[in-house]
């Protein structure tokens, strides 16, 4: 199923194998929209590196007890040619003009976490 221009549903599903069920399909679907508002405004495809998380799956993975991932929310991404640091100060101009969702923006070596939760919620760095 296709969500915005870029994105699809299946690139937000569990790394265990399940879809994201069906009463957090509007969750990912505001995902899905503010992340292609950043891949239009970047201009560069963004990969999905985790999506949808259920509650076992986050708990396998090291995931915080009360992730955004569980609820459809949030995306781990990487953008080919920027750095983490380059996506995350991408991110929090936009949120800052007011064309993305205020949310969580979490920076690491290798991704960047941004999530739709509606409060600011920052670490690592971003």
């Amino acid at each position: 199923m296709q969500l915005t221009a870029n994105f699809k549903l299946d690139e937000f599903r569990c790394k265990d194998g399940c879809g994201v069920p069906d009463p957090l399909l509007p969750n990912v679907q505001k995902l899905a929209d503010n992340l292609q508002i950043l891949r239009d405004q970047i201009g560069k495809p963004i990969k999905i590196m985790s999506g949808y998380r259920t509650p076992e799956y986050n708990a396998k993975c090291g995931g915080e007890p009360k992730s955004q991932h569980m609820e459809a929310r949030a995306a781990d991404i990487q953008v080919a040619d920027m750095t983490p640091t380059q996506v995350a100060n991408a991110i929090k101009l936009l949120i800052g003009a007011g064309k993305m969702e205020q949310g969580g923006v979490g920076l690491y070596a290798g991704w960047v976490h941004y999530d739709v939760r509606g409060t600011k919620a920052r670490w690592g760095g971003a």
